[in-house]
């Protein structure tokens, strides 16, 4: 990956907005914008970015159960099937 040629001004992009879009798209690479020089947007393809946001929200999970374990707020495994068991009867019912 050339880092440098992911960063372009935002007059580039209004002149190649096509070009900038069928380039996002088929190598899966965010372009940084510029303006005055200065980073002021990330572009990215939909699949990138919906994949980016699936894996912050199991971060999010993973760091609220260790949060959860340094707490001792858990259960056992047994205890857990046991509830699961309980529920899909009354169900049943």
């Amino acid at each position: 990956m050339n880092i440098s040629s992911d960063i372009k001004p935002v007059s580039f992009l209004k002149s190649h907005t096509a070009d900038i879009l069928k380039q996002i798209n088929s190598t899966r690479r965010p372009i940084v914008i510029t303006q005055n020089g200065e980073p002021r947007a990330v572009l990215q393809d939909p699949l990138s970015y919906d994949n980016m946001r699936k894996a912050i929200g199991l971060l999010k999970l993973i760091s609220q159960g260790e949060e959860e374990i340094k707490q001792r707020r858990t259960k056992t495994q047994n205890r857990v099937f046991k509830n699961i068991e309980k529920l899909l009867a009354e169900k049943e019912r």
